[in-house]
């Protein structure tokens, strides 16, 4: 689940990690009030503007059909006013949006970290995630902050460090002092980042985040270490332990038949191809989506209905499927372990009975477990439903329904 900036940061600061501060607005007027309120605060002529959609790229990324940049900083309650009308309500396009960009609901006015004083300041980088091929957490860090973190990536690798911790104990204590090294600090400021990457990994871990990112990483003119930016995803499957953070969700930030998929339990990622794929299995919703690709079809989504499909699992998948209207042929693709394949074979049936006309080919394959009985409840149904037990079989047939579409 993916959090928004403003909401990251109250998170952070539950854990004694320094942010930049800012107050979340839905209005111009409150965007201005806003400002007045953190100029009295902090005592800076300058507040920043951030659009807050779940993308990066804000700062590169324009209104569309305008030359409004996504992050603007203003400098009294008239700018702010205006910059936050420019941005609410638009749609922000970003690298990481794709041409349809997101609309902006919200945006976050924030202090002005970038004051003049005694040491020069720097934006650095700092990432928290899990290491899945060595089984640890990982905090990747670079004194390159600020920009595109791929980019440094592919021309500087050498800028580029890492830390592993074992998920079993804590960030030790010379570890902090191993990033704060590397990240050229000293003094006030290494004492502080020393700090601030330990709390920060307490917070990763405490909130069972899947990705905790800083960037930039802010080293303030007076040596405080500041989260400026921050983006947060925590990981759905331990949202059962965090109900008050479940309340966090913007499903207005979600592609509508993902929201819709949620709510039947079901694993959908929506995609750009023209053959809906409904499988139960992650492993083997991947296997049939290459398998679509190989017989010269593209996956019009990852839809996995799980260990227990039945009717109304997969009515519900087939409403979703038909809603984009890419899809030229939809494939099932079952493996009846847990659940018998002919309960299955009924469940598409009465599924098909409940919703009516489909004018989309659809090919079944169902293996295991009464493999043999599913595929006689289907041929024998008299629905307009293709068969098939091998993998092969209904390759041939996907194949042959997507050129007939074409």
């Amino acid at each position: 689940m993916n959090l928004h900036e403003y909401q990251a940061k109250e998170l952070l600061k539950k854990f004694q990690v320094a942010v930049q501060e800012g107050i979340p607005v839905d209005t111009p007027e409150a965007a201005a009030e806003a400002y007045k309120h953190l100029k009295i605060q902090y005592g800076s002529e300058y507040a920043v503007v951030k659009a807050q959609i779940h993308a990066g790229g804000r700062g590169k990324g324009k209104i569309k059909g305008t030359e409004q940049r996504g992050v603007a900083v203003g400098k009294n309650a008239e700018e702010i006013k205006t910059i936050a009308g420019n941005i609410l309500g638009g749609i922000l396009v970003t690298a990481q949006t794709g041409p349809a960009g997101k609309k902006v609901n919200k945006v976050l006015v924030a202090q002005d970290v970038y004051y003049p004083g005694p040491q020069p300041t720097k934006e650095l980088y700092l990432s928290i995630l899990p290491d899945r091929t060595r089984g640890e957490n990982v905090i990747i860090y670079s004194t390159e902050g600020g920009v595109d973190i791929e980019e440094v990536a592919r021309k500087t690798p050498e800028k580029i460090f890492r830390e592993w911790v074992h998920p079993a104990g804590e960030l030790q204590p010379f570890q902090a002092r191993k990033i704060a090294f590397n990240l050229g600090l000293k003094g006030e400021a290494f004492k502080n980042m020393v700090r601030f990457v330990t709390q920060l990994y307490h917070a990763f871990v405490s909130l069972d985040c899947s990705l905790l990112e800083i960037n930039p990483l802010f080293k303030t003119s007076d040596d405080k270490i500041i989260a400026v930016d921050c983006k947060m995803n925590l990981d759905d499957n331990a949202l059962i332990r965090h109900p008050d953070l479940e309340a966090l969700r913007d499903i207005n930030e979600e592609d509508p038949t993902e929201v819709e998929a949620s709510k039947y339990n079901l694993n959908f990622v929506k995609l750009d191809g023209n053959v809906g794929c409904m499988v139960n299995g992650a492993g083997l919703a991947m296997a049939t989506m290459d398998m679509i690709k190989l017989s010269g079809g593209e996956p019009a989504n990852f839809l996995d209905v799980g260990g227990t499909a039945n009717a109304q699992t997969v009515e519900a998948g087939f409403r979703i499927i038909l809603k984009d209207p890419k899809v030229k042929a939809i494939l099932i693709n079952i493996f009846g372990g847990i659940v018998r394949c002919d309960r299955v074979a009924q469940g598409i049936i009465d599924a098909y009975r409940s919703i009516g006309d489909i004018r989309v080919p659809i090919i079944v394959r169902l293996q295991g477990t009464n493999a043999e009985e599913a595929k006689r409840l289907i041929e024998s149904s008299g629905l307009k439903v293709q068969s098939a037990i091998l993998l092969s079989e209904a390759a041939e047939l996907v194949n042959k329904a997507v050129a007939q579409a074409s």
